[in-house]
């Protein structure tokens, strides 16, 4: 599965044709949100008053077929004007409420891991982005490559051209499943997801390892020595990004400042707030080509690369550091990557979130206690080895695949990992390696078991 994304060139009527799509997929989701709740706030005061429960109001399904039978019985009461938008406008707003009923069960119900999730909510019409996705019809991209057809959209100019799309389209190596429009900082893309037969890769170096230390100094560190740097884009645009807050701050915005109640905002406020959102549309767009050319090049030259697995969400919590982390990108880098070395006929390993890569000497092995973050430099008191920390780590995080080291890793600290209280304590463990999407932490201790190096899926 992989997607095509292509910015569009609009008429101002197909601009207004797109919005009304996304305007009534976002009615279908609230109509059918505000009926999910009701009907649940009526079974929960039935439920007080001591009725059984087959008495009770009768459910609405949570599922889209379920939801999509509901719409369809009152939308000639509730959406008069249906027949003119396509009807998978309606079926995106209620394929989005589906999906997130499902999130929020499964979370509460520990089926989905990572943090909680919320109820769902409305969609606003101003902070929601508008959004619309097709997967039925005529989607297709037109011959001369510059122009894509759409359901009841019909056909639609590209800003760009669409040859790579339509070179494997014309091969038979994709076909296309959906198509998404959805307008970002004042501009529409059209989003392909695609399913791609891919043919056989190997890296340039089949037997090449590499380990890749990711920090705000240096984006990345290689074991090989290679540095790449830190282009640092959201802190080269926020003397920009200040200054349009500010003129912000002195407009007429959306929302009374004393009570907070909606108002409409003046026109001068709308403008500079379409130049702020191109302000930041341009920093994500330099950080993801950044990321995708390092990633892509990693990944075309190396048949193994080892990361670390870090608790980036944790790291955000500082607040001295989190912007710095955010602008770098840590959890992009390695989900890229993660799909690109199986594209290539690679591997991606993760290190254990525990592996003292910084403090562990590269030369003899020596586990330092504590090393700051302020020490830029590892200096070894066994063998004397002075080095970059960021080069050290890197070098370790070769040699966990090099030196095809133990099973398990240690933890940061060196000592005991803790555990629930009354059960057993892990031993301190050695150097080793996880697959990816994975902690890489072992079991307790007694249930340990040997694993290979698997490739990331």
């Amino acid at each position: 599965m992989q997607a095509y994304r292509f910015a569009l060139d609009l008429t101002p009527g197909q601009e207004r044709d797109l919005a009304r799509h996304a305007g009534v997929a976002r009615k279908a989701h609230n109509w059918a949100l505000d009926r999910v709740k009701a009907v649940m706030a009526q079974r929960a005061a039935e439920r007080s008053y001591g009725i059984d429960d087959d008495q009770l109001t009768p459910a609405v399904g949570w599922t889209l077929p379920a939801l999509r039978r509901e719409w369809n019985q009152v939308k000639d009461e509730v959406a008069p004007w249906w027949r003119e938008c396509s009807k998978e406008a309606y079926n995106t707003g209620l394929d989005a409420l589906a999906r997130a009923l499902k999130n929020w069960s499964d979370s509460r119900c520990g089926k989905r891991a990572g943090r909680q999730v919320g109820f769902p909510r409305r969609k606003s019409k101003r902070r929601t982005p508008p959004s619309v996705r097709f997967t039925t019809g005529v989607i297709r991209v037109a011959p001369d490559r510059k122009h894509v057809i759409l359901p009841r959209l019909g056909t639609i100019k590209l800003h760009e051209s669409a040859r790579k799309l339509a070179r494997r389209l014309e091969a038979g190596t994709a076909r296309i499943l959906s198509a998404t429009v959805r307008r970002e900082a004042g501009r529409w893309h059209v989003a392909f997801t695609c399913e791609v037969a891919r043919s056989d890769r190997k890296p340039s170096r089949p037997t090449g390892v590499v380990g890749v230390d990711v920090g705000i100094h240096h984006l990345a560190v290689l074991s090989t020595g290679d540095v790449e740097p830190n282009p640092r884009h959201l802190d080269a645009a926020q003397r920009s990004l200040r200054r349009l807050g500010r003129a912000m701050a002195r407009k007429r915005g959306p929302y009374d400042p004393t009570t907070r109640t909606p108002i409409t905002a003046s026109r001068r406020w709308e403008r500079t707030s379409k130049r702020l959102s191109r302000q930041h549309a341009r920093v994500a767009n330099l950080r993801r080509d950044g990321l995708h050319k390092l990633t892509t090049r990693l990944a075309g030259e190396y048949a193994t690369i080892v990361v670390e697995d870090l608790n980036v969400a944790g790291m955000v919590r500082n607040r001295r550091l989190a912007r710095a982390i955010s602008d770098a990108g840590f959890g992009e880098i390695r989900r890229q990557l993660a799909y690109k070395t199986v594209w290539n006929g690679g591997q991606l390993v993760t290190a254990d979130r525990w592996y003292p890569s910084s403090k562990t000497c590269s030369g003899c092995g020596t586990v330092k206690p504590k090393l700051p973050l302020r020490i830029r430099t590892f200096t070894c008191q066994a063998c004397l080895l002075v080095l970059d920390r960021d080069l050290n780590a890197a070098r370790n995080l070769a040699q966990l695949v090099v030196a095809g080291s133990g099973s398990e890793t240690v933890n940061g600290r060196g000592a005991h990992r803790k555990t629930r209280p009354g059960g057993p304590v892990a031993v301190k463990r050695l150097p080793g390696t996880a697959s990816a999407g994975q902690t890489g932490t072992a079991p307790p201790q007694g249930g340990t078991a040997d694993h290979a190096l698997t490739s990331a899926s």
